[in-house]
């Protein structure tokens, strides 16, 4: 089952989405035309005089992927993931600065650092955190054009089960009470993936494992705790790490690097969770928020596996849950390009120049085209993100990998560039 087809009358009025064989009989019988593509969307040729019942968007926020759900009551009729793509802008934006300051230190035109005097305003995001809301946001306000919306839900907090049980807790007894090892462990499972850290076994109990032994001086702290399943525990006992992984350098050098490293993206969701939020209070619509373990509680009640449309579905309080589709859209930020009118090397020198114009026979890099190509070694039909070229041979993203040289003759547009690539399930 995919997701349902979203509606709009002809004055653009957002209604309930509909089946998509309904879409299809309004389509086939002329009452209607597709009106955009990703998301699939179609426009009734009459005004609709109702007013629809309204549905609500769920989001679950994260740190690579944030999942997307619209539900009318208990009924799941739409789900998105969410691509984001905060490390590809911090890539970038360290490229910049590695190149601007090995200027300094070479035998070229010196350029005196900036006085750091400039201030930023309250509530700044870094720029590969800034693109997590506001990509969320202009997809809550795509669907608000779709779709006729009434409220939000956003998962804001994960919970805290000694709050939980005692909101004055606070101080040592917060730090060491009797709940504090279920925080640990919760900790762990998200550092290292739910998987035993010596053998990678998934769906099987855990054990909160010392790296280095406490009786060959190891501590307490996170940055010394794995997970391992029970026959590993009991292989390596007292040992130290390195002498139970001597045949495996690897796999030991992994695990010490890992144990040191931080959670980065439990970190950007904490730091961009209550920014999303005021934006979502924004829009005028009512907010509700939800907690990740009363998710993870829905979640495991629906016996519904891990994933992030379906977690978004879960948020708050649902009593039941009546899945109308099973195949989210897949939606993955790409950018809208650079504006760099030439490319550089590795050492910031230009490389070769950029074409002037971005149209090439009609079409653009970021374009959804479709390819039906007659004979020859790429005969068969195309469908992908397309990277055009000023010689009119063009080539095309596709869900089987890259196809190069298709003519531009062959191509017809399915959906405009708009910055995000799309897939199906």
């Amino acid at each position: 089952m995919s997701n349902l087809v979203l509606v709009i009358d002809t004055n653009k009025k957002p209604l309930t989405p509909c089946k998509p064989g309904t879409a299809r009989r309004l389509l086939n019988a002329g009452k209607a035309a597709v009106y955009r593509r990703y998301p699939f969307s179609i426009v009734l040729k009459k005004v609709v005089n109702e007013n629809p019942e309204p549905c609500q968007i769920k989001i679950d926020p994260g740190s690579k992927t944030t999942g997307i759900a619209i539900l009318k009551g208990n009924q799941l009729l739409w789900g998105a993931n969410l691509h984001h793509r905060g490390q590809a802008i911090k890539a970038s934006l360290l490229s910049r600065r590695q190149l601007r300051r090995s200027r300094r230190s070479r035998k070229t035109r010196y350029r005196q650092p900036r006085f750091l005097n400039r201030t930023r305003p309250q509530g700044w995001l870094p720029p590969s955190l800034q693109h997590r809301v506001e990509t969320v946001m202009t997809w809550v306000n795509r669907l608000r054009r779709f779709c006729a919306i009434g409220s939000i839900a956003q998962e804001l907090v994960r919970f805290d089960t000694q709050i939980m049980q005692n909101s004055e807790i606070s101080g040592t007894e917060y730090q060491q009470g009797e709940l504090a090892g279920y925080e640990v462990r919760e900790y762990l499972l998200e550092k290292w993936g739910r998987e035993c850290a010596y053998c990678g076994a998934k769906d099987t109990p855990l054990e909160v494992e010392h790296i280095q032994p406490k009786s060959k001086s190891g501590s307490n702290r996170v940055s010394n705790l794995t997970l391992a399943c029970r026959p590993c525990n009991q292989a390596k006992g007292n040992q130290a790490v390195a002498d139970f992984l001597s045949g495996k350098p690897n796999l030991l050098g992994r695990i010490l690097k890992q144990a040191k490293a931080p959670l980065k993206d439990t970190a950007a969701v904490n730091s961009t969770r209550w920014a999303l939020f005021n934006a979502l209070k924004a829009t005028g619509l009512t907010v509700q928020t939800g907690t990740g373990g009363q998710t993870k509680f829905n979640r495991c009640r629906f016996n519904l596996p891990k994933d992030h449309w379906l977690d978004a579905a879960c948020i708050g309080d649902v009593e039941s849950l009546e899945m109308l589709t099973q195949q989210p859209l897949n939606i993955k930020a790409t950018g809208h390009g650079t504006r760099q009118m030439c490319r550089t090397d590795k050492f910031g020198f230009p490389k070769r120049y950029v074409p002037r114009n971005k149209f090439v026979k009609g079409f653009q890099t970021g374009d959804i085209v479709r390819a039906d190509v007659p004979k020859g070694k790429k005969a068969g039909v195309h469908v992908g993100r397309v990277a055009v070229r000023s010689t009119g041979s063009f080539n095309i993203s596709t869900a089987n990998g890259l196809v190069q040289g298709i003519n531009a003759k062959y191509c017809r547009k399915v959906h405009g560039k708009d910055g995000y690539a799309y897939g199906i399930g």
